[in-house]
C-alpha cells in the first residue's frame, strides 16, 4: 500500500458515516418544513424555501471537503449521494402522483455529480502542486 492512501476499512467506513451526516443535515434543514405556501392567487410553492436548500448545500460542503482532503473520496461521493437520496425518498414518498421518483432521481444524479466535482477539486488542492523535477 502506498504512503498517504487511506486504509480500505476506513475508506469503506466513511461511506455510511457520510450517509448518516447527509441524512441528519437533510432532517435539520428540510425535514421539518412539510407545508406548501398558498399565495393569494391560489398558486402554491414549497415546501422548502431557497435559504433552506442553500443552507443544506453549504453545510454539506464541510463533511465532503473533510472527506476529500483525507482521501476518502468514495465516502464523500457515495455516502453523501446515498444519504441525500434516502432522505429525499423518505421525505417525498407520500406523494400520490408518483412523480416523487423523478425528484429523487434528480437528487441522486445531481448530488453524485456535484460531490464528484467538489471532491476532485478539493483533493487536487489538498495534494498540492505537482513537483517539478529537473529535466535530464
Amino acid at each position: 500500500m502506498t504512503e498517504g492512501q487511506p486504509k480500505p476499512v476506513l475508506q469503506l467506513l466513511s461511506i455510511p458515516v457520510l450517509a448518516g451526516v447527509s441524512l441528519a443535515l437533510w432532517a435539520a434543514w428540510l425535514g421539518w418544513d412539510q407545508h406548501r405556501d398558498v399565495h393569494p392567487d391560489g398558486s402554491t410553492t414549497g415546501p422548502y424555501e431557497a435559504w433552506q436548500v442553500i443552507g443544506l448545500v453549504l453545510t454539506l460542503l464541510a463533511p465532503v471537503c473533510w472527506a476529500a482532503t483525507r482521501r476518502y473520496r468514495a465516502g464523500a461521493v457515495l455516502g453523501t449521494s446515498a444519504g441525500l437520496t434516502v432522505a429525499a425518498y423518505y421525505d417525498w414518498s407520500d406523494d400520490a402522483s408518483g412523480l416523487f421518483v423523478v425528484g429523487v432521481g434528480m437528487v441522486m444524479i445531481g448530488s453524485f455529480v456535484v460531490t464528484s466535482v467538489v471532491s476532485a477539486v478539493i483533493a487536487g488542492l489538498a495534494d498540492g502542486p505537482p513537483s517539478r523535477l529537473p529535466s535530464p
